[in-house]
């Protein structure tokens, strides 16, 4: 086998492609032969070491793949040899194969191609537990997404309408703003034009979001929590813009508004058995086509560099996919 092994986390220049032993499940896990991965935020911040998670070197990055199983380990009932599977393990995606923990893996109904698959599990799983769980999305309350032309982004897009709900769809540009409403956005929001708060008061009559699907950070944050709805809930995702926000806690009080963090990988740890039947709903609503990620290219798995590269200067709407040939 092959993979991009990380040896020094300080950046993606270190990685090398490198030749190793095709190692043998061991209990509880599977060997896998990886037919796709997406390249996640996550994936640059990990080798670069700034992610929460530092996994002990050297390891092979990629956090998000789909493939086929090859070999089963002990005490793996749920799954068989050649079953298509999805994993979202955090470690191990870009490379030919790897070893995935058995429990993680999510069995891909028939029709499923693996690109789509490589691209779901992290986007959905966000975004269904962020708004329907966290945020407790109800039908015809507006939500604001920001970096909405991203891969939760155009995720949290598809779930909030699935949910009946508003969708004002925040991005930086003109295109992004396009591709926002071809996923189903009611409004746009250009945020490099003009003043944000005046942008969403305009958007929803005065009265603000009732949700704010926040994965940017930065200087967005807070003229966007002054914009929220009473009882409005603001979700924190992540901060893709790299600083992160320091809001006046004064704002949640004059809005009786709350600020929920959402923490999805805890939450499948913590709570397995919802988290299963949220991802069984994911299944089916894609099998129905009522969510479907959006593939801004896929790219070979050799270039994994300029995937890198596109994704650092934020040339990717939706999610880029790397494929074994």
């Amino acid at each position: 086998m092959h993979a991009w092994l990380c040896t020094t986390p300080t950046g993606v220049e270190t990685l090398n492609w490198t030749e190793l032993p095709t190692p043998s499940p061991g209990p509880g896990q599977v060997l896998l032969e990886v037919k796709a991965a997406s390249l996640n935020f996550p994936d640059l911040l990990i080798v670069q070491n700034k992610y929460q998670i530092k996994p002990p070197l050297p390891f092979v990055p990629g956090s998000e793949y789909a493939g086929v199983v090859r070999a089963v380990g002990e005490g793996v009932k749920q799954l068989q040899v050649g079953q298509h599977v999805a994993c979202l393990s955090g470690t191990g995606g870009f490379a030919t194969h790897t070893l995935a923990p058995a429990a993680l893996c999510m069995p891909l109904p028939a029709g499923f191609p693996f690109v789509d698959a490589a691209a779901f599990i992290m986007t959905y799983a966000t975004s269904h537990h962020a708004l329907l769980d966290r945020g407790q999305l109800k039908a015809g309350e507006t939500v604001l997404v920001l970096g909405a032309a991203g891969g939760v982004g155009t995720a949290a897009i598809q779930i909030a309408k699935a949910a009946g709900a508003r969708v004002i769809a925040a991005a930086s540009t003109e295109e992004k703003c396009a591709l926002c409403k071809a996923q189903g956005a009611d409004a746009t929001i250009n945020y490099s034009q003009g003043d944000l708060r005046e942008a969403i008061k305009a958007a929803t009559d005065g009265k603000g979001p009732d949700v704010i699907y926040d994965p940017v950070g930065g200087d967005f944050a807070e003229p966007a929590f002054r914009s929220i709805a009473w009882r409005g809930r603001y979700l924190v995702i992540g901060f893709a813009s790299g600083p992160i926000p320091s809001l006046p806690l004064n704002l949640p009080l004059l809005k009786g508004a709350s600020l929920v963090g959402v923490f999805w990988g805890d939450f499948a740890k913590r709570e397995p058995q919802h988290n299963t039947a949220m991802m069984q709903e994911l299944a089916q609503w894609y099998g129905q086509g009522r969510i479907k990620p959006v593939i801004n290219r896929t790219m070979p798995m050799s270039e994994l560099f300029a995937a890198y590269a596109r994704m650092g200067s934020r040339q990717v709407q939706g999610k880029l996919v790397l494929v074994n040939e």
